[in-house]
């Protein structure tokens, strides 16, 4: 448990939106009027208020404070996987916040590094949902290598590797299975994999535990479209993307129970 009270720091990141831009003015005034300390530098929670890409955007501006700042996120659109406090409801998480410890509760993260054929440096990603990979012209071709050995050579549009919270979203859509967040792994889908009789992958998803690095290789040299999340980035002269759990994790502030079945069934199943 972490207690709260006035020495906490926090900040607030608004969708943006005139509903959501004034419902982050009124929990940053409550909040110092708790005597708590706005600080968007370093934070120890961070408030989120939009949505699920709301609370994705503001991991990625703290990613690097993964061990001391927690999340918590107010919707005001549909009830989110990470978004899960209605607007009604925020004087009572703003007197959670001020008065009572709140649990922590730590999600498993994706680690992927970049590295290209004509620099000794490499670039280093967290993915809270995602990491998708795709030629810019043509299909993908590129060998997959599991924990040092060859898996398979992938050929199609594309290959998604997925969090366990990531898992109902891009991943979800190209077939792949929902995995509880406990679970500390990764999981590879593929998009319209070409299989043949000259080409062959394994055609369903791949779920890898802790430890278990996997190695994408590309086996021309194209321009790779690489997206982190919402981050887009094209990608030159790739020599390897190595994907794995990453030993960082992110920190939700939980002030009640939030199943993540219910959530499964509530945006998926419920009307």
């Amino acid at each position: 448990m972490k207690k709260g009270g006035a020495k906490m720091k926090f900040a607030v990141i608004s969708r943006g939106d005139e509903k959501s831009n004034g419902l982050m003015q009124k929990i940053k005034n409550y909040l110092l009027e708790f005597n708590l300390t706005y600080n968007n530098e370093e934070p120890d929670i961070v408030i989120t208020v939009g949505g699920d890409g709301t609370l994705l955007y503001a991991f990625h501006e703290y990613a690097h404070r993964s061990s001391e700042t927690s999340f918590v996120g107010v919707h005001t659109g549909h009830l989110g996987f990470y978004a899960d406090w209605k607007p009604e409801e925020v004087e009572r998480l703003v007197i959670h916040i001020a008065k009572t410890p709140f649990k922590i509760v730590e999600y498993p993260l994706l680690e992927v590094i970049i590295r290209h054929n004509d620099s000794t440096k490499s670039e280093r990603h967290l993915a809270l949902n995602e990491c998708s990979v795709k030629s810019v012209v043509g299909s993908l071709v590129m060998d997959l290598e599991i924990k040092g050995d060859l898996f398979e050579t992938f050929r199609g549009d594309g290959l998604c590797i997925s969090t366990p919270s990531g898992s109902t979203a891009y991943n979800k859509a190209l077939g792949g299975a929902i995995l509880h967040p406990s679970l500390a792994s990764i999981q590879v889908s593929e998009m319209a994999s070409i299989n043949n009789r000259v080409y062959r992958t394994i055609g369903s998803p791949l779920v890898l535990p802790q430890h278990h690095t996997c190695l994408l290789k590309p086996l021309n040299d194209v321009d790779l479209h690489v997206t982190i999340d919402h981050i887009s980035l094209v990608e030159k002269s790739v020599k390897s993307i190595q994907c794995r759990v990453a030993e960082d994790k992110i920190r939700f502030a939980r002030f009640r129970p939030f199943p993540f079945w219910k959530r499964v069934k509530e945006s998926f199943i419920n009307d």
